[in-house]
């Protein structure tokens, strides 16, 4: 199920933009990638709403933790009845990260099929091309170089995770939604270490095509947001002038 649903179309899709558009590999992983980006813009779209919606109640959250700071308990259930009311999930804005998780998964293990840097690989990725496409298994072993990486291998000199630390760090400051306490602010600051740090692990082990997604995949980010942010500043400057 897992092959068939997201680990094969990404195999497959990955040869064919190989096969169109030079035999390059690390153009079709950014093709990819690029996809698989804009397929989560609406829910990038929402995450940033969330946040908007979130600043907007900061003034009656900090009332609220004026009024029960001295019952956490009452609190809580204060702060859930003010999201159900102003119709919001404060826990909306990690969709995006759930969902982007088994792609990038299945994206890992699809560089690494496609790139077939054993014989075994090579004999086991004929069973995920799929056959309705003609002269696809004609493209195996795809070229795997480039610069001085090989895309099935991690850099050898870390210079891609250290791209992708610096860049998610930054994309995970634009997206932190505003902090209405000092427990969401801690929250914030973690998640604004660990997320970078965790990907920068994951891009300074394993192969340095999940690298490239990654760093693909925080630049489009930062474009998306600073794009939709002028959209959503926008939007509020016409409903403020029309009141």
């Amino acid at each position: 199920m897992w092959d068939s649903l997201i680990v094969q179309p990404i195999i497959n899709l990955l040869l064919v933009f190989y096969k169109f558009l030079g035999r390059e590999t690390i153009v079709a992983v950014a093709l990819v990638t690029l996809i698989i980006r804009l397929a989560l813009s609406p829910l990038m779209v929402r995450q940033q709403k969330t946040a908007s919606k979130q600043k907007e109640l900061k003034p009656k959250l900090d009332k609220l933790q004026e009024k029960y700071k001295d019952d956490r308990e009452k609190l809580a259930q204060a702060q859930m009845e003010l999201y159900q009311k102003e119709g919001l999930n404060p826990m909306g804005g990690c969709l995006s990260i759930f969902i982007q998780l088994p792609l990038m998964i299945g994206l890992y293990q699809a560089i690494i099929r496609a790139l077939a840097a054993t014989p075994l690989r090579l004999l086991a990725l004929s069973e995920d091309i799929y056959t309705w496409i003609p002269s696809l298994s004609t493209l195996i072993p795809l070229k795997s170089q480039f610069l001085w990486l090989d895309l099935a291998l991690p850099d050898p000199y870390y210079v891609l995770p250290l791209l992708v630390v610096a860049t998610a760090w930054y994309y995970q400051g634009l997206i932190a939604p505003p902090a209405t306490d000092a427990q969401t602010e801690a929250m914030n600051k973690q998640m604004k270490l660990m997320l970078p740090l965790m990907t920068g692990f994951f891009a300074a082990t394993y192969a340095s095509g999940l690298a490239v997604y990654f760093l693909i995949s925080n630049l489009v980010g930062i474009l998306q947001y600073f794009l939709f942010r002028r959209h959503y500043l926008h939007e509020e400057e016409e409903t403020s002038s029309a009141a």
